[in-house]
């Protein structure tokens, strides 16, 4: 069996309610084991006032969906997922085209970067340093080496310079796409 994350769509303004009716519901229903999780994103953000006060609040991430956890085997249990749908203040499963057809799950990729933009996940710790060597692992620069002259840890990305026709070129990279070379 493999966890895969689906959005649901909610009354804008209702995803609280929902995500707590969900976990009740699924509980109460016996379908904890399928239903793992029920979240709706939040972020803080800072305000400034006219004043010149600063004032910390918080927003939703995506208004109006709900992402749920859940333990699926070749597609969605079909009790489960009919619950979901017929919870009140939910219109349905984003990727699903109606007429009973099972909805996309969200690749993992995307779901980390949600779950580390709340704070669940941390961000992966980056090794590397200014002026490191890094052995490029991936795409059309693959098995080169390259000094590291830029890093962007909020986006994952680095600036490496690579040589292209006798002259150092920069190039973006995301960290996956380097590994450090040893001295």
């Amino acid at each position: 069996m493999s966890k895969k994350w689906y959005i649901v769509q909610t009354y804008s303004g209702q995803e609280n309610s929902v995500t707590e009716d969900l976990k009740h519901r699924s509980i109460s229903m016996g379908f904890k084991d399928i239903i793992l999780d029920v979240i709706s994103p939040d972020e803080t953000y800072e305000e400034t006032k006219k004043d010149g006060t600063k004032v910390t609040k918080t927003r939703k991430m995506f208004p109006g969906y709900v992402f749920v956890l859940m333990e699926v085997e070749k597609e969605v249990d079909e009790r489960a997922w009919f619950m979901i749908r017929n919870t009140q203040k939910v219109t349905g499963f984003l990727g699903s085209s109606g007429n009973g057809t099972k909805p996309n799950p969200v690749p993992q990729s995307e779901m980390d970067v949600i779950l580390m933009r709340m704070g669940v996940l941390e961000k992966p710790r980056f090794e590397i340093g200014l002026g490191d060597k890094v052995l490029i692992i991936n795409g059309p620069w693959r098995d080169q080496i390259a000094s590291v002259s830029a890093i962007n840890e909020e986006k994952q990305i680095i600036t490496v310079l690579v040589e292209m026709f006798g002259r150092l070129t920069p190039t973006e990279l995301a960290f996956d796409e380097v590994k450090k070379v040893e001295a």
